[in-house]
């Protein structure tokens, strides 16, 4: 079996065992999208069978968005939850420089997405953010724990990093590495997919909404799912992404 070995010396106590938590948890939701198989881990490395790729197409995007929604539906104990099997803090963010990400759980996502994620990234980023936009992102703030947001949908099963560069597409269809898993918003993992750009991302949603139909409206709040990552990219690589992250709380404002 030929595998694939993701190597940090310095990562945080439990950062692989999370990982892979996440991958099992995200690979039980009945028809969902498979993740990469966990072959091994522990304090400094991830064990992964090894993915072949092939080019994506329409095809595969269409059973890839079926399937994240069968994903989502599997659920999760709260907004927040971590993946079962898991009990401590969560990550954020790249290989040899994750950020610390909150599993505290909450009854309603709007306080969830306000105190466990927006918060405390915008105090990470808070030096490197003008003050027109840190008081933008204060104000989806305290929209969000004021639950003006919040709807009807139950948490959802997260990949939680959903980024282009997480969906492998393979001779059996997309699979999943890397994931921040947690039980959230199903919109968050589509907003993730918009933000850097996913090949044939129209077939996705239509097969997404031919196994649930999304809440009118999603694409009006891709912003305000966008904001947390956007946050995490000006405290991981600077004011280069400001602008984004001031464009997505306007959205998100509007």
């Amino acid at each position: 079996m030929a595998t694939f070995v993701k190597t940090n010396p310095r990562a945080p106590a439990g950062f692989f065992a999370c990982e892979a938590a996440g991958l099992r948890w995200l690979s039980t939701a009945p028809g969902g999208v498979p993740c990469a198989e966990v072959v091994d881990y522990d304090d400094e490395r991830l064990t992964l069978r090894r993915l072949d790729t092939v080019a994506p197409d329409r095809t595969a995007a269409l059973e890839f968005g079926r399937r994240l929604a069968r994903t989502h539906d599997a659920g999760a104990d709260t907004f927040g939850a971590p993946p079962d099997g898991w009990t401590g803090a969560g990550f954020f963010g790249p290989l040899h420089h994750p950020l610390p990400m909150s599993t505290t759980g909450h009854d309603t996502w709007g306080r969830f997405y306000a105190r466990e994620r927006l918060a405390p990234m915008a105090a990470r980023a808070a030096d490197r953010l003008g003050t027109e936009t840190r008081g933008a992102v204060d104000a989806v703030i305290s929209r969000c724990a004021a639950g003006y947001f919040d709807d009807d949908d139950p948490p959802a099963r997260l990949h939680g990093d959903l980024w282009s560069g997480n969906v492998m597409w393979t001779p059996r269809g997309v699979v999943l590495i890397d994931p921040a898993a947690h039980g959230g918003h199903r919109e968050t993992d589509l907003a993730m997919l918009t933000l850097f750009g996913c090949p044939h991302l129209d077939a996705v949603i239509d097969g997404y909404e031919s196994q649930r139909r999304l809440t009118d409206g999603w694409r009006e709040r891709v912003g305000l799912h966008q904001l947390y990552p956007l946050l995490a990219h000006v405290v991981l690589f600077g004011r280069g992404y400001a602008g984004q992250t001031s464009a997505a709380a306007a959205q998100a404002l509007r």
